[in-house]
Order: C-alpha cells, then sequence, then structure tokens
C-alpha cells in the first residue's frame, strides 16, 4: 500500500460461488483479495445462500461482499480479481448467469462512476440484487452508492427473495 492515505480508494467487491464447495470458494477469495498488491481489507460480510439469478437447474449460490482500501487503478484491480477467479478454476462460457467457482465484481469504487466496456461501476444491477444489497448493507449502512442513492433507500425496495445469511 502507499504511505499516503489520500491515494486510497474504498471499493467494494461481490463474491459469489455455486460450484465446488461455495463456502470454500468464498474463503479462498477472501484471502487471495487481501493479499493482493496494493489491497488492504477492511471489512468482509457474512455469506448469504441465494438462488441462482439466471437458469434454475444449477445450483443455489453463496455470496459476500468485501469492502477493502486499495491505491490500483478500477482496471487493475478488475485485472487481479479475474486473476484470482481464473487460479480457482472458473471457465468463461457464452451463458449468462450459469453455474461458476467464483465471480468477483468490483460494485463500488469510491465515488466514480465508470461505464467502460470491460467495467461499469457501481455494478449493472446492484440496485436490484438482494444477494448484494443485504450484504453490502450489514457491512456499510450508511453507504451512498454513486448515481444509485442512500444503500438504506434501496434495500427498501429489494425483497430478499429467498436469500439467507449463513451465520
Amino acid at each position: 500500500m502507499n504511505d499516503s492515505e489520500t491515494n486510497l480508494v474504498t471499493a467494494y467487491i461481490g463474491l459469489g460461488s455455486n460450484l465446488a464447495n461455495p463456502s470454500e470458494q468464498i474463503k479462498t477469495a477472501r484471502t487471495a483479495i487481501a493479499q493482493l498488491a496494493g489491497v488492504q481489507e477492511l471489512v468482509f460480510s457474512s455469506l448469504y445462500h441465494s438462488p441462482p439469478m439466471g437458469p434454475q437447474d444449477q445450483p443455489d449460490y453463496v455470496n459476500a461482499v468485501m469492502c477493502v482500501a486499495t491505491d490500483l487503478p478500477p482496471m487493475d484491480l478488475l485485472r487481479g480479481l479475474q486473476r484470482i477467479e481464473n487460479d480457482q478454476g472458473r471457465v468463461r462460457k457464452d451463458q449468462r448467469w450459469g453455474a461458476r467457482t467464483l465471480d468477483l465484481d468490483v460494485l463500488i469504487y469510491g465515488d466514480q462512476i465508470i461505464d467502460l466496456p470491460d467495467l461499469i461501476v457501481p455494478h449493472t444491477g446492484l440496485a436490484e440484487r438482494a444477494f448484494v444489497l443485504y450484504p453490502l448493507h450489514e457491512i456499510a449502512p450508511q453507504l451512498l452508492v454513486p448515481g444509485k442513492g442512500r444503500i438504506a433507500d434501496l434495500l427498501v425496495k429489494c425483497p430478499m427473495n429467498g436469500l439467507k445469511r449463513l451465520d
């Protein structure tokens, strides 16, 4: 990490898995993210169990949200997360919302709104997804989501839809 606190950005990362022991996949990813150069874990949510968002002929998911301080630019953070996904056996298929060993998403990066071909922040769908909003609210109940509003207000409009906290 940089010695200068002014260069640090608070970012939120979504973690999800529904293959190959999902809870362990999430725990392993948490450790790997915290070990990325330029990244420091600040807070980690509980694990949550959720039904799949896409095709229903796949196992349920385990999800969590991690808050980090980073001096990495957003695309470098994304590339680091993609390396972790690949290291944990992620296979990218054409099917959207299919089963996966690990899915890591940059949900929020400081107060920035980013719209690039490979990275949209705040993450697309963040405001409607219980498996993101509830763990995010757990660790940052006062959070203001750039361009979307207060996390507490977003949560009120988002039913749990089968989401269950695991601990």
